[in-house]
């Protein structure tokens, strides 16, 4: 026959054993669930940054392309002025004909 005491220890191994498993699978569901949250948040922000390139490349393919500048052009008849002045250096007001 088995004593007390045998049987005390063989019952307080037997708790301290199985305690011990239950803890380490808790620990490992722990560390699983951890990984698995800084995963999902490195997949956010990545998703961010993506957003964020996206609506950049969006902002520049929708801004107008810079026209190049042309210089003013000279209308004379907003001026004053008649549209036959062809300025050819003769003064058509000295003839003597």
């Amino acid at each position: 026959m088995v004593g007390r005491v045998e049987r005390n220890k063989d019952l307080l191994q037997e708790a301290v054993e199985n305690t011990s498993h239950r803890v380490g699978n808790i620990a490992s569901i722990i560390t699983s669930a951890v990984a698995d949250v800084a995963r999902e948040i490195g997949e956010l922000i990545t998703d961010g940054f993506e957003m964020r390139d996206a609506a950049k490349a969006a902002g520049r393919d929708a801004a107008p392309a810079p026209r190049a500048k042309t210089p003013p052009e000279e209308l004379d008849s907003l001026n004053g002025y008649d549209g036959d002045d062809s300025d050819d250096g003769s003064d058509d007001t000295d003839r003597d004909d």
